[in-house]
């Protein structure tokens, strides 16, 4: 394949404000060196080096990487609405040394890059922050198990003009990971702006499977974004967002408190999006990159969905669902399989309607339109529709979905120091502010309850509370729990009689049979999770991944001591 038509294999097609996804952008095609060159996104990246102030770690000379990655935070401008551009923030990346290939971009949007890694490798990030002055920031490298400071806790951030240096190996096996900002307080903005893009490891495992690859293995990254008519992003409008007769609440703050809806679905950072299929099946990789959205995914005919793996890669067998629930953060890899559509088929990838994300009193009353906040946007648990497929072409194949995908080797629960007394933190509202165990975000700070030792298999069990007091302070709502620094196991789910009738509406969508590092966690639930920590001592944080309640305040540090 020569370099032109290899450019082409990598290509958006874009017509008319639909976008035609396909080409291989994760496939193993030879890529020229500059790989983030995006016309209006930014000045070229070169692959050497890029000189900035040092802050935090520097580069150890006796660290020898297989790849080393310049990536930096910067501004740019991206084409996603017909007319004006839209100012946005956005990752440029370049292999300073390794493999090309490592770097895949994503055409034309603001999204990415994908940076491919394998099990084994050792990898060197030179972060360098080019965002606004007074803008903090720092990766976070989601669902990778690595060092405390390589994992982009918030007290690493740099200032801008400064640079943060990862060196680590890929212990994880192989999956879809992601990285997106870190700062405190500034998560949520920096991610809606823009700021994020996947991880994805391979290893012998899954390469011996055979499953789809190339062109046929797609991301499929989720948002949803709010555009003013000058076709830039509006974030915590204050305009009609209030809440009636409850005084002294802001529209800003009311959406800080709920979690940003967005008005509009982007897929891979683009609208309207339609993917150009063959009559075969395909890997989608899945990622719900939305601030505080939630969807509950399935096919506009019913197709069951076929899910090859979760957060933390395969799992031991395919599993079907009629639907599948993913919460912020969530990775899910679907067996998309088109072999009996015909030519000129079409089908819709859709969010279900669904109920209990969210209750008011012990009664699970709803709130209703308050989660739509006043804007166009579709409350949380609307039906959308995210994407579109349309089959083109007929297609010789010979992948077969297999039988085994891994052996997962689960923790056990007897194996746990707390088997019978499990750790408990429970998610509330006091004073207006999301909290865990009534306690806020602290920098450094790390509770006697927060505290683990290392090499040892613990049972945590979260519990999100409907709280007895003011009405506001009886708020309940669903949250997406992410956990810094391990992989764990899902083993119980319990909720309230009270809100049965809602957490039925998505009990059947949850895939919890695999490793997770994100779970959502329904009003009135208690869910178990099983970890072993592991390798690395330090402080990691565990977080709502409403990226708005992280900000407000509900993550904690919990340390793991020799």
């Amino acid at each position: 394949m020569n370099k032109q038509n290899r450019r082409q294999f990598l290509k958006l097609s874009i017509t008319g404000g639909t976008v035609l996804l396909g080409g291989g952008l994760l496939s193993g095609c030879t890529l020229p060196p500059v790989m983030m060159n995006r016309p209006n996104m930014g000045a070229a990246q070169t692959s050497q080096p890029v000189t900035a102030a040092t802050t935090g770690p520097i580069a150890n000379t006796r660290f020898m990487p297989d790849l080393e990655i310049d990536l930096k935070a910067t501004t740019g401008l991206a084409p996603i609405l017909p007319g004006p551009k839209t100012s946005v923030w956005h990752y440029e990346a370049s292999v300073v040394k390794g493999d090309s290939n490592s770097l895949i971009a994503l055409p034309d949007n603001y999204l990415g890059p994908i940076i491919k890694a394998r099990t084994g490798q050792k990898i060197r990030v030179n972060l360098i922050n080019d965002l606004p002055s007074g803008e903090a920031h720092i990766v976070h490298w989601h669902g990778l198990h690595l060092p405390e400071d390589m994992d982009g806790h918030p007290r690493y951030a740099v200032a801008q003009g400064q640079r943060y240096v990862y060196e680590f190996e890929v212990k994880n096996r192989a999956g879809t990971y992601w990285f997106h900002p870190h700062t405190h307080e500034r998560t949520a903005e920096q991610v809606m702006m823009g700021l994020a893009g996947l991880f994805i490891v391979s290893d012998a495992e899954d390469d011996a499977l055979g499953l789809p690859s190339g062109e046929f293995d797609l991301p499929i990254i989720i948002q949803d974004r709010t555009f003013d008519s000058k076709n830039q992003f509006v974030y915590l409008a204050r305009a009609g967002a209030g809440m009636g007769g409850m005084s002294g609440m802001s529209g800003m703050n009311m959406q800080s408190m709920m979690g940003f809806l967005g008005e509009r679905i982007l897929i891979n950072g683009q609208l309207n999006v339609v993917l150009n299929a063959a009559a075969r099946p395909y890997r989608l990789r899945l990622l719900n990159g939305s601030n505080s959205r939630i969807y509950k995914l399935g096919w506009s005919d019913g197709t069951p969905l076929t899910v090859l793996a979760t957060d933390g890669g395969l799992l031991e067998k395919p599993v079907s669902r009629n639907f599948v629930m993913l919460a912020p953060g969530e990775r899910i890899e679907l067996w998309a399989n088109f072999s009996r559509r015909k030519v000129g088929d079409e089908l819709t990838l859709q969010s279900l309607a669904f109920e209990g994300v969210e209750s008011m009193g012990a009664g699970g009353t709803g709130m209703g339109g308050m989660m739509s906040q006043g804007r166009s946007a579709p409350a949380l648990g609307a039906p959308l529709t995210l994407m579109t497929v349309h089959i083109t072409r007929q297609a010789e194949t010979t992948s077969t979905l297999p039988a085994q995908l891994s052996k997962l080797n689960p923790l056990l629960l007897e194996d746990a120091i707390n088997a019978n007394n499990p750790r408990q933190f429970r998610l509330q509202m006091r004073g207006m502010n999301w909290l865990i165990n009534g306690r806020g975000f602290e920098m450094d700070a790390v509770a006697d309850d927060e505290q683990v030792k290392l090499g040892t298999t613990e049972l945590w069990e979260f519990i999100n509370e409907l709280n007895p007091g003011e009405m506001m302070e009886q708020m309940g709502m669903a949250h997406p729990f992410h956990i810094h620094g391990v992989q764990f196991n899902v083993l119980e789910r319990q909720v309230l009689p009270a809100l049965k009738a809602g957490w039925d509406s998505v009990r059947d969508g949850f895939v919890d049979e695999g490793w997770k590092d994100t779970f959502l966690i329904m009003p009135g639930e208690r869910v178990k999770v099983l970890m072993r920590f592991s390798d690395y001592t330090g402080k990691f944080v565990f977080h709502c991944h409403n990226l708005e309640h992280e900000d407000m305040g509900m993550m904690r540090n919990y340390e793991v001591q020799t």
